[in-house]
Protein backbone atom coordinates (compact mmCIF):
# COMPACT_ATOMS: atom_id res chain seq x y z
CA UNK A 1 0.00 0.00 0.00
CA UNK A 2 1.33 3.40 -1.01
CA UNK A 3 0.06 6.30 1.02
CA UNK A 4 -0.52 9.89 -0.06
CA UNK A 5 1.78 12.90 0.34
CA UNK A 6 3.76 13.16 3.53
CA UNK A 7 1.86 14.91 6.34
CA UNK A 8 3.07 18.19 7.74
CA UNK A 9 5.48 17.22 10.58
CA UNK A 10 4.10 19.72 13.10
CA UNK A 11 0.46 18.82 12.36
CA UNK A 12 1.31 15.12 12.45
CA UNK A 13 2.98 15.49 15.81
CA UNK A 14 -0.04 17.33 17.26
CA UNK A 15 -2.40 14.68 15.89
CA UNK A 16 -0.33 11.83 17.20
CA UNK A 17 0.24 13.37 20.61
CA UNK A 18 -3.40 14.41 21.02
CA UNK A 19 -4.47 10.81 20.44
CA UNK A 20 -2.34 9.61 23.33
CA UNK A 21 -3.55 9.28 26.88
CA UNK A 22 -2.52 11.70 29.61
CA UNK A 23 0.18 9.33 30.86
CA UNK A 24 1.49 8.46 27.39
CA UNK A 25 1.90 11.99 26.00
CA UNK A 26 4.75 13.09 28.32
CA UNK A 27 6.62 9.84 27.73
CA UNK A 28 6.25 10.15 23.97
CA UNK A 29 7.40 13.77 23.90
CA UNK A 30 10.35 12.85 26.12
CA UNK A 31 11.36 10.00 23.80
CA UNK A 32 11.14 12.20 20.70
CA UNK A 33 13.10 14.98 22.42
CA UNK A 34 15.76 12.53 23.61
CA UNK A 35 16.11 11.04 20.14
CA UNK A 36 16.43 14.45 18.47
CA UNK A 37 18.99 15.69 21.03
CA UNK A 38 21.05 12.53 20.61
CA UNK A 39 21.24 13.14 16.87
CA UNK A 40 22.13 16.82 17.20
CA UNK A 41 25.07 16.08 19.52
CA UNK A 42 26.94 14.27 16.74
CA UNK A 43 29.39 15.95 14.39
CA UNK A 44 30.36 13.64 11.55
CA UNK A 45 27.91 12.48 8.90
CA UNK A 46 28.49 8.80 9.70
CA UNK A 47 27.86 9.36 13.42
CA UNK A 48 24.67 11.26 12.66
CA UNK A 49 23.43 8.48 10.37
CA UNK A 50 24.15 5.81 12.98
CA UNK A 51 22.34 7.69 15.74
CA UNK A 52 19.38 8.47 13.46
CA UNK A 53 18.78 4.84 12.57
CA UNK A 54 19.30 3.58 16.13
CA UNK A 55 16.94 6.15 17.62
CA UNK A 56 14.31 5.69 14.91
CA UNK A 57 14.39 1.93 15.48
CA UNK A 58 14.03 2.37 19.23
CA UNK A 59 11.42 5.13 18.98
CA UNK A 60 9.05 3.00 16.87
CA UNK A 61 9.90 -0.32 18.54
CA UNK A 62 11.14 -1.90 15.31
CA UNK A 63 13.39 -4.93 15.12
CA UNK A 64 15.34 -3.74 12.09
CA UNK A 65 16.29 -0.32 10.80
CA UNK A 66 18.42 1.15 8.05
CA UNK A 67 19.22 4.51 6.54
CA UNK A 68 20.47 4.91 3.00
CA UNK A 69 22.18 7.94 1.47
CA UNK A 70 21.90 7.73 -2.33
CA UNK A 71 24.80 8.51 -4.62
CA UNK A 72 24.64 9.63 -8.24
CA UNK A 73 25.61 6.26 -9.72
CA UNK A 74 22.63 4.05 -8.92
CA UNK A 75 23.84 2.95 -5.50
CA UNK A 76 24.22 4.25 -1.97
CA UNK A 77 27.08 6.39 -0.73
CA UNK A 78 26.34 5.08 2.78
CA UNK A 79 23.97 2.47 4.14
CA UNK A 80 23.82 2.18 7.94
CA UNK A 81 21.82 -0.53 9.71
CA UNK A 82 20.44 -1.35 13.14
CA UNK A 83 19.39 -4.75 14.52
CA UNK A 84 21.93 -6.69 12.43
CA UNK A 85 25.20 -7.99 13.86
CA UNK A 86 28.55 -7.17 12.27
CA UNK A 87 28.96 -10.82 11.27
CA UNK A 88 25.55 -10.91 9.60
CA UNK A 89 26.19 -7.58 7.85
CA UNK A 90 29.44 -8.94 6.42
CA UNK A 91 27.64 -12.07 5.22
CA UNK A 92 25.01 -9.97 3.41
CA UNK A 93 27.72 -8.51 1.19
CA UNK A 94 28.42 -5.12 -0.41
CA UNK A 95 26.23 -2.04 -0.10
CA UNK A 96 22.89 -2.52 -1.85
CA UNK A 97 22.13 -1.04 -5.24
CA UNK A 98 18.99 0.97 -5.85
CA UNK A 99 16.51 -1.82 -6.56
CA UNK A 100 13.16 -3.03 -5.21
CA UNK A 101 11.69 -0.88 -2.45
CA UNK A 102 14.97 1.01 -2.12
CA UNK A 103 14.62 2.28 -5.67
CA UNK A 104 10.86 2.78 -5.29
CA UNK A 105 11.34 5.23 -2.43
CA UNK A 106 13.85 7.23 -4.44
CA UNK A 107 11.47 7.43 -7.39
CA UNK A 108 8.39 8.17 -5.26
CA UNK A 109 9.48 10.24 -2.27
CA UNK A 110 6.26 9.77 -0.29
CA UNK A 111 6.34 7.64 2.87
CA UNK A 112 5.75 3.94 2.26
CA UNK A 113 3.91 1.81 4.80
CA UNK A 114 3.32 -1.85 3.96
CA UNK A 115 1.77 -4.73 5.89
CA UNK A 116 4.07 -7.21 4.09
CA UNK A 117 6.86 -5.85 1.93
CA UNK A 118 7.23 -9.22 0.18
CA UNK A 119 3.74 -8.92 -1.31
CA UNK A 120 4.39 -5.56 -2.93
CA UNK A 121 4.88 -5.82 -6.74
CA UNK A 122 7.94 -3.59 -6.50
CA UNK A 123 9.70 -6.01 -4.16
CA UNK A 124 12.85 -7.44 -5.67
CA UNK A 125 15.05 -9.86 -3.77
CA UNK A 126 17.37 -10.19 -0.79
CA UNK A 127 20.83 -11.70 -0.43
CA UNK A 128 20.86 -15.10 1.21
CA UNK A 129 22.02 -13.83 4.61
CA UNK A 130 19.47 -10.98 4.69
CA UNK A 131 16.88 -11.15 7.51
CA UNK A 132 13.26 -11.73 6.53
CA UNK A 133 11.33 -8.46 6.61
CA UNK A 134 7.55 -8.34 6.83
CA UNK A 135 5.87 -5.09 7.89
CA UNK A 136 7.71 -2.08 6.51
CA UNK A 137 7.84 1.70 6.98
CA UNK A 138 10.02 4.03 4.96
CA UNK A 139 10.25 7.83 5.30
CA UNK A 140 12.54 10.22 3.39
CA UNK A 141 14.86 12.68 5.12
CA UNK A 142 14.47 15.84 3.11
CA UNK A 143 16.12 19.24 2.89
CA UNK A 144 13.63 21.20 0.79
CA UNK A 145 13.62 19.35 -2.55
CA UNK A 146 16.74 17.28 -1.87
CA UNK A 147 16.47 13.77 -0.45
CA UNK A 148 19.36 13.46 2.00
CA UNK A 149 18.54 9.89 2.88
CA UNK A 150 15.71 7.46 3.60
CA UNK A 151 14.89 5.75 6.89
CA UNK A 152 13.71 2.16 6.53
CA UNK A 153 12.12 0.28 9.45
CA UNK A 154 10.81 -3.29 9.49
CA UNK A 155 9.21 -5.88 11.76
CA UNK A 156 7.57 -3.97 14.58
CA UNK A 157 8.18 -5.89 17.78
CA UNK A 158 4.57 -5.91 19.00
CA UNK A 159 3.58 -7.87 15.88
CA UNK A 160 0.76 -5.53 14.86
CA UNK A 161 2.63 -3.72 12.10
CA UNK A 162 3.23 0.01 11.68
CA UNK A 163 0.32 2.40 12.07
CA UNK A 164 -0.55 5.77 10.60
CA UNK A 165 0.54 7.32 13.91
CA UNK A 166 3.92 5.60 13.53
CA UNK A 167 4.29 7.11 10.09
CA UNK A 168 3.52 10.59 11.39
CA UNK A 169 5.96 10.18 14.27
CA UNK A 170 8.77 8.97 11.99
CA UNK A 171 8.06 11.84 9.58
CA UNK A 172 8.42 14.31 12.46
CA UNK A 173 11.66 12.68 13.58
CA UNK A 174 13.00 12.69 10.00
CA UNK A 175 12.36 16.45 9.72
CA UNK A 176 14.57 17.07 12.77
CA UNK A 177 17.13 14.52 11.58
CA UNK A 178 17.44 16.45 8.31
CA UNK A 179 18.67 19.50 10.23
CA UNK A 180 21.28 17.46 12.11
CA UNK A 181 22.44 15.74 8.91
CA UNK A 182 22.74 19.06 7.07
CA UNK A 183 24.74 20.53 9.95
CA UNK A 184 27.05 17.49 9.96
CA UNK A 185 27.64 17.88 6.23
CA UNK A 186 28.50 21.55 6.68
CA UNK A 187 30.85 20.69 9.55
CA UNK A 188 32.69 18.09 7.46
CA UNK A 189 33.00 20.47 4.52
CA UNK A 190 34.38 23.16 6.81
CA UNK A 191 36.85 20.66 8.22
CA UNK A 192 37.94 19.72 4.69
CA UNK A 193 38.43 23.40 3.85
CA UNK A 194 40.45 23.82 7.04
CA UNK A 195 42.71 20.95 6.01
CA UNK A 196 43.22 22.55 2.59
CA UNK A 197 44.04 25.89 4.22
CA UNK A 198 46.52 24.22 6.59
CA UNK A 199 48.23 22.42 3.71
CA UNK A 200 48.44 25.66 1.74
CA UNK A 201 49.97 27.47 4.70
CA UNK A 202 52.49 24.70 5.34
CA UNK A 203 53.41 24.62 1.64
CA UNK A 204 54.03 28.35 1.82
CA UNK A 205 56.17 27.89 4.93
CA UNK A 206 58.19 25.18 3.21
CA UNK A 207 58.77 27.41 0.22
CA UNK A 208 59.51 30.60 2.14
CA UNK A 209 61.73 29.06 4.79
CA UNK A 210 63.15 25.66 3.85
CA UNK A 211 63.32 26.00 0.06
CA UNK A 212 65.10 29.34 0.26
CA UNK A 213 67.59 28.00 2.79
CA UNK A 214 68.31 24.98 0.58
CA UNK A 215 68.90 27.31 -2.35
CA UNK A 216 71.32 29.32 -0.21
CA UNK A 217 73.09 26.12 0.84
CA UNK A 218 73.51 25.10 -2.79
CA UNK A 219 75.05 28.47 -3.67
CA UNK A 220 77.32 28.29 -0.62
CA UNK A 221 78.64 24.88 -1.61
CA UNK A 222 79.39 26.11 -5.13
CA UNK A 223 81.24 29.10 -3.71
CA UNK A 224 83.23 26.87 -1.35
CA UNK A 225 84.28 24.50 -4.10
CA UNK A 226 85.53 27.37 -6.24
CA UNK A 227 87.53 28.83 -3.34
CA UNK A 228 89.28 25.64 -2.23
CA UNK A 229 92.17 25.77 -4.78
CA UNK A 230 92.89 29.51 -4.31
CA UNK A 231 91.66 30.55 -0.84
CA UNK A 232 91.24 27.52 1.43
CA UNK A 233 90.66 29.65 4.54
CA UNK A 234 87.72 31.46 2.92
CA UNK A 235 86.42 28.13 1.66
CA UNK A 236 86.47 26.76 5.23
CA UNK A 237 84.61 29.82 6.53
CA UNK A 238 82.02 29.42 3.77
CA UNK A 239 81.53 25.73 4.65
CA UNK A 240 80.94 26.66 8.29
CA UNK A 241 78.28 29.13 7.19
CA UNK A 242 76.69 26.42 5.04
CA UNK A 243 76.72 24.05 8.01
CA UNK A 244 74.80 26.63 10.03
CA UNK A 245 72.25 26.98 7.21
CA UNK A 246 71.82 23.20 7.11
CA UNK A 247 71.04 23.19 10.85
CA UNK A 248 68.48 25.95 10.36
CA UNK A 249 66.85 24.09 7.47
CA UNK A 250 66.62 20.92 9.56
CA UNK A 251 65.02 22.89 12.39
CA UNK A 252 62.45 24.32 9.95
CA UNK A 253 61.65 20.83 8.63
CA UNK A 254 61.22 19.46 12.14
CA UNK A 255 58.87 22.34 12.95
CA UNK A 256 56.73 21.62 9.89
CA UNK A 257 56.60 17.92 10.82
CA UNK A 258 55.43 18.87 14.32
CA UNK A 259 52.59 20.92 12.84
CA UNK A 260 51.63 18.08 10.49
CA UNK A 261 51.30 15.62 13.37
CA UNK A 262 47.61 15.43 14.33
CA UNK A 263 46.76 16.14 17.95
CA UNK A 264 45.26 13.13 19.74
CA UNK A 265 42.47 15.21 21.24
CA UNK A 266 39.99 12.35 21.44
CA UNK A 267 42.43 10.17 23.40
CA UNK A 268 44.48 12.68 25.39
CA UNK A 269 42.04 15.56 25.85
CA UNK A 270 42.77 19.23 25.19
CA UNK A 271 45.01 19.91 28.20
CA UNK A 272 47.34 16.96 27.65
CA UNK A 273 47.44 17.54 23.87
CA UNK A 274 48.55 21.14 24.46
CA UNK A 275 51.15 20.01 27.00
CA UNK A 276 52.63 17.46 24.56
CA UNK A 277 52.64 19.96 21.71
CA UNK A 278 54.44 22.58 23.80
CA UNK A 279 57.00 20.00 24.95
CA UNK A 280 57.86 19.10 21.36
CA UNK A 281 58.10 22.77 20.31
CA UNK A 282 60.43 23.48 23.23
CA UNK A 283 62.80 20.81 21.90
CA UNK A 284 62.63 21.97 18.28
CA UNK A 285 62.89 25.76 18.64
CA UNK A 286 65.51 27.98 20.25
CA UNK A 287 63.09 30.02 22.43
CA UNK A 288 62.02 28.45 25.72
CA UNK A 289 58.41 27.28 25.35
CA UNK A 290 56.53 26.86 28.63
CA UNK A 291 53.17 25.27 29.40
CA UNK A 292 51.43 26.67 32.48
CA UNK A 293 48.09 25.04 33.44
CA UNK A 294 47.61 27.76 36.05
CA UNK A 295 44.41 27.35 38.02
CA UNK A 296 42.91 25.06 35.43
CA UNK A 297 39.64 23.39 36.32
CA UNK A 298 37.69 20.93 34.22
CA UNK A 299 35.78 22.68 31.46
CA UNK A 300 33.91 20.33 29.14
CA UNK A 301 34.23 21.34 25.50
CA UNK A 302 32.55 19.86 22.45
CA UNK A 303 34.87 18.18 19.90
CA UNK A 304 34.41 21.15 17.55
CA UNK A 305 35.48 23.61 20.23
CA UNK A 306 38.46 21.49 21.31
CA UNK A 307 39.73 21.35 17.72
CA UNK A 308 39.24 25.10 17.26
CA UNK A 309 41.01 25.92 20.55
CA UNK A 310 43.95 23.67 19.74
CA UNK A 311 44.38 25.11 16.24
CA UNK A 312 44.18 28.70 17.46
CA UNK A 313 46.81 28.07 20.14
CA UNK A 314 48.93 26.22 17.57
CA UNK A 315 48.75 29.20 15.19
CA UNK A 316 49.59 31.66 17.97
CA UNK A 317 52.62 29.55 18.93
CA UNK A 318 53.65 29.33 15.29
CA UNK A 319 53.58 33.11 14.95
CA UNK A 320 55.56 33.66 18.14
CA UNK A 321 58.24 31.09 17.32
CA UNK A 322 58.69 32.01 13.67
CA UNK A 323 58.27 35.77 13.67
CA UNK A 324 58.63 37.27 17.17
CA UNK A 325 62.36 36.67 17.79
CA UNK A 326 61.35 35.83 21.37
CA UNK A 327 63.38 34.40 24.21
CA UNK A 328 60.37 32.77 25.91
CA UNK A 329 56.88 31.80 24.80
CA UNK A 330 54.32 30.82 27.44
CA UNK A 331 50.95 29.07 27.15
CA UNK A 332 48.71 29.53 30.18
CA UNK A 333 45.34 27.83 30.72
CA UNK A 334 42.81 28.91 33.33
CA UNK A 335 39.10 29.10 33.93
CA UNK A 336 37.03 32.21 34.50
CA UNK A 337 33.50 31.37 35.52
CA UNK A 338 31.90 29.40 32.74
CA UNK A 339 34.66 30.18 30.23
CA UNK A 340 37.99 28.56 29.48
CA UNK A 341 40.81 31.08 29.02
CA UNK A 342 44.02 30.41 27.10
CA UNK A 343 46.81 32.96 26.75
CA UNK A 344 49.86 32.67 24.49
CA UNK A 345 52.45 35.29 25.49
CA UNK A 346 55.92 36.02 24.11
CA UNK A 347 58.64 38.54 25.00
CA UNK A 348 59.57 39.19 21.37
CA UNK A 349 59.68 42.29 19.23
CA UNK A 350 55.91 42.69 18.94
CA UNK A 351 54.04 44.29 16.07
CA UNK A 352 51.27 46.73 15.26
CA UNK A 353 48.04 44.64 15.18
CA UNK A 354 46.21 47.10 12.95
CA UNK A 355 49.03 47.16 10.41
CA UNK A 356 50.62 43.73 10.44
CA UNK A 357 49.48 41.18 7.86
CA UNK A 358 50.18 37.55 7.07
CA UNK A 359 50.38 36.23 10.63
CA UNK A 360 47.26 34.08 10.40
CA UNK A 361 45.22 36.42 12.60
CA UNK A 362 42.26 36.37 10.22
CA UNK A 363 42.19 32.56 10.29
CA UNK A 364 42.38 32.57 14.08
CA UNK A 365 39.47 35.00 14.34
CA UNK A 366 37.39 32.91 11.93
CA UNK A 367 37.98 29.80 14.03
CA UNK A 368 37.09 31.67 17.22
CA UNK A 369 33.89 33.11 15.73
CA UNK A 370 32.84 29.65 14.51
CA UNK A 371 32.70 28.33 18.11
CA UNK A 372 31.40 31.52 19.79
CA UNK A 373 34.78 32.25 21.35
CA UNK A 374 36.40 35.64 21.92
CA UNK A 375 39.91 36.32 20.63
CA UNK A 376 41.97 39.38 21.59
CA UNK A 377 45.50 40.29 20.46
CA UNK A 378 47.55 42.74 22.47
CA UNK A 379 50.89 43.78 20.98
CA UNK A 380 53.10 46.77 20.23
CA UNK A 381 56.55 47.12 18.65
CA UNK A 382 59.18 46.19 21.22
CA UNK A 383 56.64 45.00 23.81
CA UNK A 384 55.97 41.38 22.88
CA UNK A 385 52.60 39.87 22.03
CA UNK A 386 49.73 38.41 24.05
CA UNK A 387 46.99 36.36 22.35
CA UNK A 388 44.04 35.54 24.62
CA UNK A 389 41.21 33.15 23.73
CA UNK A 390 38.10 32.75 25.87
CA UNK A 391 35.69 29.97 24.94
CA UNK A 392 32.41 29.00 26.65
CA UNK A 393 32.43 25.69 28.52
CA UNK A 394 29.95 23.07 27.33
CA UNK A 395 29.72 21.30 30.63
Amino acid sequence: MVLGPAPDPARGAMTYVSCMGAETRPRLLYEVSKAVLAVNRQLTVHEVLQVIVENATSLLNARYGAIGVPDDEGGFAEFVVSGISDKQWQAIGPLPRQHGMLAAMLADERPQRLADVRQDPRFGWWPKAHPVLVDFLGVPIRDDDEVLGIIYLANKRDGDGFTEDDEELLTLFAAHAAIALTNARLYERERELTVVRERTRLARELHDAVAQKLFGIRLGLRTSSSLVPREPDRALAELERVQSQVAEALAELRAVIVELRPAQLADDGLLESLRKHVTVLDRVYAPHVVFDPGEYCTCGLSPAREIAVFRIVQEALHNALRHADAGEVRVRVSRRGHRLRLAVTDDGRGFEPGVSRGLGLASMRERADAVDAELTVDSAPGSGTRVVLEVPCDG
